[in-house]
């Protein structure tokens, strides 16, 4: 079986919610939690909430894009620091995930009360791949982004939800697509018809696994594979009961389910595609910050943000440039930002976290 195919471009606009509350500050809180004035804390911690407001220049009136918006949270502060007239279009390719964060931010458009123009928040079922697309249907086309925000975590609400299929903290059907409806291969039939090979290519690559051979061997001996009980099993037995790092210890299902659902939802050609989009839709001076999680995602985000900032990309050697590049976005920042100790202590899962900004170019 080929490696799984792209998400299909299902996509559209969900209706919206609308918007624009008074207070655009936010300020640290003990334990390293951020706080957006007026912004309900009850819901998942969005990460770097601060720093992704001030490497974005958040500002009254502005129009932003949260290509990953799954709960709403940097999408709740966004809407907050452009008020009274900003924009956010959020977009998400589970339709629960745009269901959550639509209850979350309706009240932002209830309070907005212009006859004419976008919500002040509007969800998209889709890909950030196609962020243009996307933002041409709910803005117009000719309507460019003052931010885009690419926040690259799971959260373990989405994880962890019924008819997922993708924690092997509960028995269930093998599934692991972000979109249930979507006609893509799920996890189950990657591990049933996948050669050894393939499996332990993806589990290596996508997983970082050490046993990635072992693991997928295992795998094809035991099928069929339905849930995901059988296939945590499986890995235990193969990996033992130890921890895959050195540094904390983790569940030894974690890296092959991660790498599993990597290739579901195609996730990394995807990041290729939509790091790629999002100069076409930033305005001169506009901002991409990319919150990555771990290596594979944050060489992929280095390499086109370097790239897409380089006035060269002739070999080394050569005496005149030949190779015309005229580059289209600045680094903010060489150095990636990542949390301080605070919100490290408050959120644990925030550690591994990586954020990167580049500014569009004025021309």
């Amino acid at each position: 079986m080929a490696s799984p195919a792209a998400l299909p471009r299902e996509k559209g606009l969900l209706g919206g919610w609308a918007a624009g509350l008074s207070s655009r500050r936010s300020r640290r809180l003990p334990g390293g939690r951020v706080r957006v004035k007026g912004m309900d804390t009850s819901w998942h911690r969005p990460v770097l909430l601060a720093e992704v407001l001030g490497q974005l220049g958040a500002r009254p009136d502005g129009w932003y894009v949260d290509g990953t918006v799954g709960d709403g949270g940097h999408s709740e502060a966004l809407l907050r620091a452009a008020a009274p007239a900003g924009k956010v279009l959020g977009i998400d390719r589970d339709p629960r995930s745009l269901v959550r964060a639509a209850a979350r931010l309706q009240g932002f458009n209830q309070a907005d009360d212009r006859p004419t123009g976008p919500d002040s928040f509007t969800p998209a079922q889709g890909s950030y791949a196609d962020m243009v697309e996307l933002a041409g249907q709910a803005w117009g086309q000719y309507i460019r982004a003052d931010g885009i925000l690419l926040d690259l975590g799971i959260s373990s609400r989405q994880v962890d939800a019924p008819g997922f299929g993708g924690s092997f903290q509960r028995d269930e059907p093998l599934d692991m697509r972000f979109d249930p409806a979507a006609d893509i291969p799920t996890a189950a039939d990657l591990v049933n018809t996948m050669p050894a090979a393939e499996l332990a290519r993806i589990l290596r690559e996508y997983g970082e696994e050490p046993r990635a051979r072992a693991m997928a061997e295992a795998i094809v001996r035991n099928r069929p594979i339905n849930t995901t009980g059988q296939l945590a099993a499986i890995i235990v037995q193969v990996a033992g009961n130890r921890s895959n790092s050195g540094r904390r210890r983790i569940n030894p299902a974690t890296r092959a389910f991660q790498a599993l659902r990597i290739a579901v939802n195609d996730e990394l050609n995807q990041l290729t595609a939509g790091l790629a989009a999002a100069p076409q839709l930033l305005k001169p001076g506009g901002r991409l910050a990319v919150i990555s999680y771990h290596s594979l995602e944050d060489r992929i985000v280095k390499r086109a943000l370097t790239t897409a900032a380089a006035t060269c990309l002739c070999p080394p050697g050569l005496p005149v440039c030949r190779c015309g590049q005229q580059p289209t976005l600045r680094l903010v920042h060489r150095r990636v930002i990542k949390p301080g100790a605070e919100e490290i202590a408050a959120n644990p899962r925030s550690r591994s976290a990586r954020l990167r900004t580049a500014e569009r170019l004025h021309y």
